[in-house]
């Protein structure tokens, strides 16, 4: 999967949440947790953008680990909302699934950015 597509890819996650978001219970908790998914699923893509022009590999693998940490946040919330039962676990899988592919995919990024680091400091 090239940069353009996966920068898209969290983009519609980002817009796809705040769109479950705008679904949610007008009560205290529903709106705290928002607030949350919104903000790490928005940071997904934005620190994503922001590793796609890293100045150097350790500063892209210290990004890519920033949006790992994110994407595994924005997983969190998800499971949070179906826990509690402000949302059904039909209206967040998909939301749930891919949350559960992003993490893959920024945790094998750095996996690899790490293993190309450490092979290009000993050849």
């Amino acid at each position: 999967m090239d940069k353009f597509t996966l920068q898209d890819r969290t983009k519609k996650f980002h817009i796809a949440v705040i769109q479950l978001c705008e679904t949610l219970p007008k009560n205290a908790a529903a709106y705290e947790i928002a607030k949350q998914l919104i903000r790490s699923a928005g940071s997904v893509g934005a620190n994503y953008r922001a590793a796609c022009r890293a100045k150097s590999r350790t500063d892209f693998i210290y990004k890519i680990k920033v949006v790992l940490e994110e994407a595994d946040e924005s997983l969190y919330w998800l499971e949070i909302l179906t826990a509690t039962r402000i949302v059904t676990s039909t209206m967040a899988s998909t939301l749930i699934n891919e949350a559960k592919e992003l993490v893959l995919i920024f945790n094998a990024t750095d996996k690899t950015a790490k293993d190309n680091l450490s092979k290009s400091k000993n050849p």
